[in-house]
């Protein structure tokens, strides 16, 4: 093995190291070849000088004046007190200082819990779908339903994140959460298209159910209503009309979608795997429930803070709109529910889901301080809850920690 101290050696004693046999020489190129090469070099050269010159004269034209006007060149740094959720002036490009020191931390939370479909082991669902006697009608009814409703649900979502919101949320730290947010929609989509192909659905009729079957069509039109004046180009806000657009929207992704619309489909998909079938899919969908509960809380806040911040927006007529919204989204769930379940399945049936929307319905007006409009409703699924807290260990050689995080923010504590 080589030691390199006692391989250096100055130039002088390398000089006096008695020289290599020369090693043979290639043939000589023919002329012609040589010519070739010389003139490639030569146009090559050309080429480069041409674009060297047309970038100098680019330069030469660029009105760097006016960039520096649009930078603001000068300006004051960044106050606190300059931030806003919406129409704000500050500068967008300035991350810190925080003002909502809580949309920091969920993006570091959700960070923290990435996850990747593949990661799941389907063999035992692939097994299971196969099998004649593995599931029942009414079983695979629930599980073609559900990937065929959130397949493309969390793309809505996704589109009204990337297309509406961002532009219009003025504020540098929900900005940053709302880019996690969308990249989780595109790995949330890329969960049900993993387990469609592992079980070895038609891709087709899954993806294209929201355009089929009514009870999955339903929701998906209310949730394309909410976005569209905001997707508008020329919609900016500024005013109450379109600031409380703005607010209408948020609820409506936040409080219904995915607040409301996606509680029927997650709670029996994951009652199935309580009962050990489709265990591959249930674990991808608790993965999903724990950054759609992220997303729910993130939204709420961002609610919140808005009605805070801009007080004239709550009007009494909006949250009356604003609670006849929550009914609807209720209503369009339970419709779904019926057909999902049109017999008891999985220890469930439409009458116990239409008690456990209630409930979830007046959680979520309360949490944007609505007030409840079904006094009484219970949880008949309080093993939900415990899902959505993802408290508990697993053996991680049997599946993976449910409570996973990446390395560098596991406590060992």
């Amino acid at each position: 093995m080589l030691n390199w101290d006692e391989f250096h050696e100055d130039e002088t004693t390398v000089a006096e190291q008695p020289k290599p046999a020369p090693a043979p020489q290639p043939a000589a190129e023919p002329q012609a070849d040589n010519a070739a090469v010389a003139e490639s070099r030569g146009s090559y050269q050309a080429a480069e000088g041409d674009r060297l010159a047309r970038a100098r004269r680019s330069l030469e034209e660029l009105d760097v004046a006016a960039g520096l006007e649009e930078l603001e060149m000068g300006a004051a740094r960044i106050e606190v007190d300059d931030k806003q959720m919406i129409n704000a002036r500050a500068d967008l490009n300035q991350l810190v200082p925080f003002k909502y020191e809580w949309a920091w931390q969920k993006y570091l939370d959700g960070s923290a819990n990435h996850w990747m479909p593949q990661e799941v082991n389907m063999n035992a669902d692939i097994a299971l779908w196969k099998s004649a006697e593995g599931l029942t009608a009414d079983e695979r009814r629930i599980v073609e339903r559900s990937l065929g409703y959130f397949s493309t649900a969390d793309s809505l979502v996704a589109n009204n994140l990337v297309l509406a919101l961002y532009r219009l949320i003025t504020n540098p730290e929900c900005r940053q959460y709302l880019l996690r947010q969308a990249f989780e929609e595109a790995i949330h989509t890329h969960a049900y298209q993993y387990c469609v192909e592992s079980l070895g659905m038609d891709e087709g009729e899954v993806f294209n159910m929201y355009r089929e079957v009514p009870s999955v069509a339903a929701k998906s039109a209310w949730s394309l209503k909410h976005t569209q004046s905001l997707a508008r180009p020329d919609f900016n806000t500024g005013t109450t009309k379109t600031d409380q657009e703005l607010l209408r929207n948020l609820i409506a992704f936040y409080c219904v979608t995915e607040g409301i619309f996606f509680y029927c489909g997650f709670s029996q998909i994951l009652s199935m795997g309580r009962r050990n079938k489709m265990t591959g899919v249930a674990e991808q969908f608790q993965y999903i429930l724990r950054d759609e509960s992220m997303h729910l809380n993130f939204g709420v806040d961002m609610i919140n803070q808005i009605k805070i911040e801009n007080p004239r927006l709550w009007t009494a007529e909006f949250q009356d709109e604003v609670t006849q919204m929550l009914l609807e989204g209720t209503e369009l769930e339970i419709a779904y529910a019926r057909d999902t379940m049109p017999r008891g399945v999985l220890g469930m049936n439409a009458a116990i889901m239409e008690e456990y929307l209630h409930f979830i319905c007046n959680r979520r007006l309360a949490q944007i301080g609505l007030k409840e409009q079904f006094p009484g409703a219970q949880n008949p699924f309080p093993w939900m809850s415990e899902i959505i807290d993802l408290r508990k260990e697993k053996n991680f050689f049997e599946t993976r920690v449910t409570e996973y995080q990446v390395g560098g923010a596991l406590s060992w504590d």
